[in-house]
């Protein structure tokens, strides 16, 4: 006999949760004229800026069921290509190869992005209409990750919006002095072997392979 499913605490507290529109609105106060009307349909020369000023940008997903996935993706500053007011392109660098962001945009054709700039408190959402391209005079212009990727995601732009530096400031994201100290958290090798469930590795067998998942990043 298979045994019931653990309950959580949102199992709990989804049973009084939240409704609908209306009665969220009710919680908050509405929000100003301004940030209503910052919201827009394609960039400026400002945001190309801020764009060609990240290294590292938040991409969010979701599957035909709904279920949903935010993946980092990193490179030099500006490795994310602006090609024109309404589209950017963002080389899909080797990575784990599971490739959940990119099949869930080939099934839906919608993708988020956050645009994100170490050591400022700006960021800048993107979202909008979403593919996968791997033409090769497209995938020959993004080269700042190395080589040109095999695939690229293309995303046309339905709403870019700037969000205020709030949320940044209250993390003290990028003040080393509120940082907690290293040994505060477990290691990436310590939170994959756990993840992996198989006790014929060790600690240093992950080490291993983040190592070599680094040196060999191009392959």
């Amino acid at each position: 006999m298979t045994s019931a499913p653990a309950t959580s605490a949102f199992d709990s507290l989804r049973l009084d949760a939240v409704r609908d529109h209306e009665t969220l609105r009710r919680a908050y106060a509405l929000p100003s004229d301004m940030a209503v009307r910052k919201q827009m349909t394609e960039l400026t020369e400002q945001t190309r800026r801020l764009i060609a000023c990240s290294s590292l940008v938040l991409v969010a997903s979701v599957d035909a069921e709904g279920n949903c996935d935010v993946s980092p993706r990193g490179g030099p500053a500006g490795f994310v290509a602006v090609l024109d007011a309404r589209t950017v392109a963002i080389p899909d660098a080797t990575g784990n190869k599971r490739l959940d962001s990119l099949q869930n945009i080939v099934t839906t054709g919608r993708a988020g992005l956050l645009f994100v700039i170490p050591g400022r408190t700006t960021t800048l959402r993107v979202n909008g209409r979403a593919c996968v391209s791997t033409r090769p005079d497209l995938l020959s212009q993004l080269t700042a990750v190395g080589k040109p990727p095999a695939s690229a995601l293309v995303v046309g732009i339905d709403e870019v919006y700037p969000h205020c530096p709030k949320s940044l400031l209250r993390s003290g994201a990028w003040k080393p002095e509120q940082w907690l100290p290293a040994d505060a958290q477990p290691t990436s090798a310590e939170v994959t072997l756990a993840q992996l469930r198989m006790p014929e590795l060790t600690i240093a067998d992950i080490e291993q392979a983040e190592a070599d998942a680094l040196r060999y990043r191009y392959e």
